[in-house]
């Protein structure tokens, strides 16, 4: 699989995000708190994890996503999931 940068990822969160929470990926942002701002719960963030393992190809724990406060946070938590070995 190719590299992902940092903005595709970005991208990639922000889409499914606001796939799952019906909102624009424009109105998401690296200090976006899903819990604070959008009241996602944890169904909801199963889904999010749900479906960026299917577009990354790699196993994603929601408990890793849960401790992302932010959506930069999560963006944090990709990179360093697909800079791991599989």
């Amino acid at each position: 699989m190719p590299t992902r940068t940092r903005e595709q990822l970005d991208l990639l969160l922000r889409t499914v995000v606001s796939d799952v929470i019906g909102t624009e990926p424009q109105e998401l942002h690296g200090a976006t708190s899903l819990v604070d701002d959008f009241g996602v719960d944890s169904l909801e963030l199963m889904e999010i994890g749900s479906r960026l393992e299917s577009a990354l190809g790699r196993r994603i724990q929601v408990t890793d996503l849960t401790a992302a406060e932010t959506l930069g946070e999560a963006v944090d938590l990709l990179e360093t999931r697909l800079a791991e070995p599989r």
